[in-house]
C-alpha cells in the first residue's frame, strides 16, 4: 500500500506501523518506551505524530499503517506534544543529573536537549520513593523512573521471570517487585537485562568501584584483574570506537595504568571450564549420569534453575563460571608459584553481567578466601578509565601476564551463544577420537543469533545430540522435556542474556541489535585469527596439569574447580 509522509509518498505492509515504515524511509523519531520486537505498548507517546485524515495524534510504534494515509511526523503540533510530555516526564524527575550515572548517556536528557527544555513549566508534587540497594548485583531508584515499561518487557517477555512489573495506578503508578519487596527477596536472577534495556538511571549495577579503587590504594595487596571475553569487543563503544570494535591490548594497558598489578585473561580459564566439562560429559555418558548436560557458566540462568527448576540441579554441570575458576587458581596455583599469601591477594573481575557480581558473594564458591573479591562491568571500568585520566585511543596494546593469560580462539567464543557449545564440541572430538582435531573448526549449526540452536554431531562412533539457549524465554520448553523425561539431546549450552554475554547486562548502553550483530561478529574474528583454537591446545593449561591439577576431573580439579547449586524459594 501507499502512504504520505511528509509529503512523500511512500510503500508500506500491511500490519506495519508508522514508525516502522518511518525508520525504512530515513525519518527519525524520537522514542522511550519502543523496543525492537517487543510487544508495542505506546505508553510514552514521545512518538507522537500526526494523522491528517483523522486530525488526530497517535502513538507511531503501535499505530498501524492503512491505505493513503497521511503522516506528518515533524508539524508545529506534532513538536509541541512531545515538548509537553518530555516537560511532564522532567516535573517528576529527580533534578540530580550532575552526579547521575547516566548522566550524559540519559535518553529523557538527550531528548530534553533536542526539544530545548531550558524551564520547569509544570510545578507541583512529585512521586517520592525509596532506593532499593539491598540486591547484591543491581540498584533501582524509583524516583528515577519514567514507567517506559522497558524493563518490565524484558523480564517478562525475554527472561519470563518477572521480578518487576507495574503497581498501584494513576499518580501512584510504579516499577517494582511484587508488594514492593527488595529486589534480593524475590526471584530477580540478577541478570541485569533490565539494567542495560532502561533509558534512564533508573536500574543500575551495584557498584564495587569503591572497594577496587581501596584494593589499588593498598601497597600491602597484590591486586590482580582478569578480563572476560565480551569486555574486549565492547569497551571501545564507552570511548567512541566502532561498534564491535577489538580492544583488547588496549584494555590490558588501561587496566595496569589504573594501578592493577597483574592482568590475566579469563579465557585462560574457559579453555580450562571446556576440557572439565567434557571430562564431565563424557563420565555422564560412559558411566549414566543425569542428561542432558546443563551448562553452568551463566549465573544468571544457574540461579533461574535453583528458583525454578530445582529438580533439575543435577543436571546442571558442577564446573564452576570461568571467572571462578580463575579467582581459585589465582589464589592457590599463582599465589604459590610467586611466593604470595592469598590473603594478600585481591582479585577483580572484569565481566559484561551483573549477575557475576552477586556470583561473587555466593558461599559456595570459595573456601577460606573467596574466589573473586570484586565485580566490575564493563561500564565500570569505563568509568574508571576516566577517573584515571587515561586518554583510552592513546594507550598501547599490551599482552596479558603469564601463565593465566594465555588462550585459544575457544575460549573467545564464549562470549557469544553458542560459543561454549562449539568450543565444548571441539574438544569433545579430540578425546572421543583418541586425539584427533576437528577438521573444521567452524560449527555453524551454533552460530547466529537465534534464541535456541540445535545440531547433531557424529564424533567416531558417537552421536551427540545438543542445543545452545540464549535468553530464558526459550529455555522452558526445553527444560520441561527434561523434566518429563523426553528431552532427545546430550549437552545444552544456556546463556541467561539474549545472545550471551556480548549483550550482558553490564555492556555500554544503549543495547541495539545492531551493536550485538558487531559485537558478535568481532568475538568470532578472534576465533580466527588466533594461532591456536582448541581449548586443549592451550599450552598454560597443560602445564597447569601438569603441575598443580593432576588430569581432567581429578580430586584437585573437583575441590578447587567444581562446586554444587541449592534449591531456593520462588518468594
Amino acid at each position: 500500500m501507499n502512504i504520505t509522509l511528509n509529503g512523500q509518498t511512500c510503500w508500506a505492509k500491511p500490519g506495519e506501523t508508522v514508525l516502522n515504515v518511518a525508520r525504512r524511509e530515513g525519518v527519525n523519531i524520537p522514542t522511550l518506551c519502543h523496543m525492537s520486537n517487543f510487544s508495542p505498548t505506546g505508553s510514552c507517546r514521545i512518538c507522537t505524530v500526526e494523522v491528517e485524515n483523522g486530525n488526530s495524534l497517535v502513538p507511531s510504534c503501535a499505530y498501524p499503517v492503512y491505505e493513503n494515509m497521511v503522516v506528518r511526523t515533524n508539524s508545529p503540533r506534532v513538536r509541541r506534544a512531545r515538548k509537553t510530555i518530555i516537560e511532564l516526564l522532567v516535573a517528576n524527575h529527580p533534578q540530580d543529573c550532575l552526579f547521575c550515572v547516566r548522566s550524559g548517556n540519559c535518553e529523557l536528557q538527550k531528548l530534553t536537549q533536542e526539544y530545548g527544555v531550558r524551564t520547569h513549566r509544570y510545578q507541583g508534587e512529585r512521586r517520592r520513593a525509596r532506593i532499593d540497594i539491598a540486591s547484591p548485583a543491581i540498584e533501582r531508584d524509583p524516583e528515577k523512573c519514567i514507567l517506559c515499561g522497558r524493563c518490565v518487557r524484558i523480564c517478562h517477555e525475554s527472561q519470563q521471570v518477572g521480578a518487576i512489573d507495574f503497581v498501584h495506578r494513576g499518580f501512584k503508578s510504579s516499577v517494582a517487585p511484587a508488594l514492593e519487596r527488595s529486589l534480593n527477596t524475590v526471584p530477580c536472577i540478577d541478570c541485569g537485562q533490565c539494567v542495560v534495556n532502561c533509558p534512564v538511571g533508573a536500574l543500575t549495577e551495584k557498584s564495587h568501584q569503591k572497594q577496587v579503587w581501596e584494593a589499588i590504594n593498598n601497597t600491602d595487596m597484590l591486586v590482580v584483574a582478569q578480563v572476560a571475553p565480551a569486555i574486549r569487543v565492547a569497551l571501545g563503544e564507552e570511548f567512541g570506537t566502532d561498534d564491535g570494535a577489538v580492544v583488547t591490548g588496549k584494555t590490558v594497558s588501561a587496566l595496569r595504568r589504573i594501578g592493577f598489578d597483574r592482568v590475566f585473561d579469563t579465557n585462560f580459564s574457559a579453555d580450562l571450564t571446556i576440557i572439565e566439562e567434557a571430562t564431565e560429559l563424557m563420565h555422564r555418558l560412559e558411566k549414566g549420569g543425569p542428561t542432558p548436560m546443563l551448562t553452568s557458566c551463566s549465573p544468571g540462568w544457574v540461579k533461574y534453575l535453583e528458583h525454578y527448576y530445582p529438580d533439575l540441579l543435577n543436571n546442571l554441570s558442577s564446573c564452576k563460571s570461568p571467572h571462578e575458576m580463575q579467582g581459585a587458581l589465582l589464589k592457590t596455583y599463582y599465589a604459590k608459584k610467586i611466593g604470595v599469601d592469598p590473603s594478600q591477594i585481591y582479585v577483580v573481575s572484569v565481566m559484561p553481567c551483573t549477575a557475576k557480581k552477586y556470583e561473587a558473594q555466593r558461599p559456595e564458591l570459595g573456601g577460606e578466601y573467596p574466589d573473586v573479591d570484586a565485580v566490575i562491568t564493563t561500564r565500570e571500568l569505563a568509568r574508571m578509565i576516566r577517573a584515571a585520566g587515561i586518554d583510552f585511543h592513546k594507550l598501547p596494546n599490551q599482552g596479558f601476564d603469564d601463565p593465566l593469560g594465555e588462550s585459544t580462539g575457544a575460549g573467545a567464543i564464549f562470549g557469544a551463544a553458542g560459543g561454549v557449545m562449539e568450543a565444548a564440541i571441539r574438544t569433545a572430538h579430540y578425546y572421543l577420537t583418541g586425539g584427533t582435531d576437528m577438521k573444521s573448526l567452524t560449527f555453524s549449526p551454533m552460530r547466529g543469533l537465534e534464541g535456541v540452536k540445535q545440531a547433531e554431531v557424529t564424533i567416531g562412533e558417537q552421536t551427540l545430540r545438543v542445543a545452545a539457549v540464549s535468553g530464558l524465554t526459550n529455555v522452558k520448553a526445553l527444560l520441561d522435556d527434561i523434566r518429563a523425561g523426553i528431552s532427545p539431546f546430550h549437552f545444552i549450552e544456556v546463556m541467561a542474556c539474549p545472545g550471551g554475554c556480548v549483550n550482558g547486562g553490564g555492556q555500554p548502553q544503549p543495547a541495539t541489535p545492531e551493536k550485538l550483530l558487531k559485537r558478535t561478529e568481532s568475538i568470532y574474528q578472534i576465533d580466527r585469527e588466533s594461532p591456536r583454537r582448541n581449548s586443549h591446545r592451550n599450552e598454560s593449561v597443560q602445564q597447569l596439569y601438569t603441575e598443580f591439577l593432576g588430569e581432567p576431573g581429578s580430586h584437585c580439579a573437583h575441590e578447587l574447580l567444581h562446586t554444587h547449586y541449592v534449591e531456593r524459594d520462588e518468594f
